[in-house]
This record gives C-alpha cells, sequence and structure tokens, in this order.
C-alpha cells in the first residue's frame, strides 16, 4: 500500500508540477544574430563597444538579466549607455522561452578568457574578496546558482570593476525590486577605495587561470 500511495504521489507531482522548457538552441542562435554585433559571434565580447563576455555565464544568469534589463530594473535613468541600449535589445525576444533559447545558447559557446586590463594587487584583493565575496561567489569565483550569484571567474576585468562602480554609485541595484541588485551595492559599498575594486577585481581574472 505504501508503494501505492507513493506512486500516485509522484503521478499526481508530475500531473500538477510546472513543464519544465527545453531550450532550442537554432531558435536560439537565430535570436542571439542580432546581440553577436556587439558581443561577437562566439558571446566572446567586445572590450571597444564595451560588450561583456557572455559565455562563461550561466543560462539562468543570462535569463535573469534579460529579465531586468525587460522589466527596466536595468538599463532604466541613470544606468549607463551601454545598460540603456541593452534594454531595448532585450525587449525584442517576445517571452521567457526565447530568453531561455537564447542564453542555452550563448552557454554553448566558447572563447578565451580575456587578458587582464586593469592594474590591480591580486594578493590583497584576495583579501577583500574573501571577506565580502566569497561567501556567495564562491572561492573560486565560479558563483553559486542556490544564491543567484553569478560566476565571476573569466569574466572581462574592465566589466567587472564597471559594475562593481556601478553598483557603489547606484547607478546598478538602485530600483524598487532588484534584490539582487541592492545586496550588491551594499557588498560594493564596503570595499574602501577605487584602488580596492581594482585588487578584488585582479583576484577574481587571477581566478580564471587560463580558462575555467
Amino acid at each position: 500500500m505504501r508503494l501505492l500511495i507513493l506512486s500516485l504521489l509522484g503521478m499526481l507531482a508530475m500531473a500538477t508540477g510546472p513543464a519544465r522548457a527545453e531550450a532550442d538552441l537554432q531558435r536560439g542562435k537565430t535570436l542571439y544574430a542580432t546581440c553577436a554585433t556587439c558581443h561577437g559571434a562566439d558571446a566572446g565580447g567586445n572590450a571597444a563597444l564595451k560588450a561583456p563576455r557572455l559565455n562563461h555565464l550561466r543560462e539562468v544568469y543570462v535569463v535573469a538579466q534579460l529579465e531586468k534589463f525587460r522589466n527596466g530594473q536595468r538599463g532604466g535613468e541613470g544606468a549607463s549607455a551601454e545598460s540603456r541600449q541593452m534594454a531595448p535589445m532585450a525587449a525584442t525576444l517576445p517571452d521567457e522561452q526565447a530568453m531561455l533559447d537564447v542564453a542555452a545558447y550563448i552557454a554553448s559557446l566558447d572563447s578565451a578568457v580575456p587578458a587582464a586590463t586593469v592594474a590591480g594587487d591580486a594578493a590583497l584583493g584576495a583579501d577583500y574578496y574573501n571577506q565580502f565575496c566569497g561567501a556567495c561567489h564562491g572561492p573560486a569565483a565560479a558563483g553559486n546558482v542556490a544564491l543567484n550569484s553569478p560566476t565571476l571567474a573569466g569574466s572581462d576585468d574592465w566589466y567587472l570593476l564597471a559594475q562593481l562602480a556601478a553598483f557603489r554609485d547606484g547607478s546598478r541595484g538602485a530600483v524598487a525590486g532588484d534584490r539582487t541588485g541592492r545586496q550588491m551595492r551594499a557588498m560594493a559599498a564596503v570595499l574602501p577605495s577605487e584602488q580596492a575594486l581594482a585588487d578584488v577585481v585582479a583576484f577574481i581574472h587571477s581566478r580564471a587561470g587560463g580558462g575555467e
């Protein structure tokens, strides 16, 4: 009887639980064509256009950020010019499935870890990172899905520096409803100087080790 009950409960959960969408990589490739103009065919980024590397990020994070651009939590008044450009681009994706398809396609791509461009002391940065960042983003800056924390290792260091500065000055993470943005604002605010930001970024870049 116990096995029968468990079996029935399992069948009920399958019947009533939300269906998990499957990503369509071919559709994602088609939708990504517009993004490739700035982020590159391999999603490796383009520093000249201030378009960061994307292909090291997990799908769930890419979808979350696209949703923020679509709902106004990113790319609104006071945001950087590049962020404001992303808002209308994200709005061209018609629904959550489209965002998932694009994110899955991006995750299927690969490129070399970007070269270092930020002058910072990685040893000092390690101290700051372990105090303020590691609990969420992990000791190797690989991120934590359960905490909504993205992979940082493998990111463009210039982009990380720009985002930390944006969190500190309120041009990112200050919009109502952006819970993870508010958390990052609090963390960025405890770093004592611009040089400390650069030091943290230098440490994060060292975690990529030439590839994940």
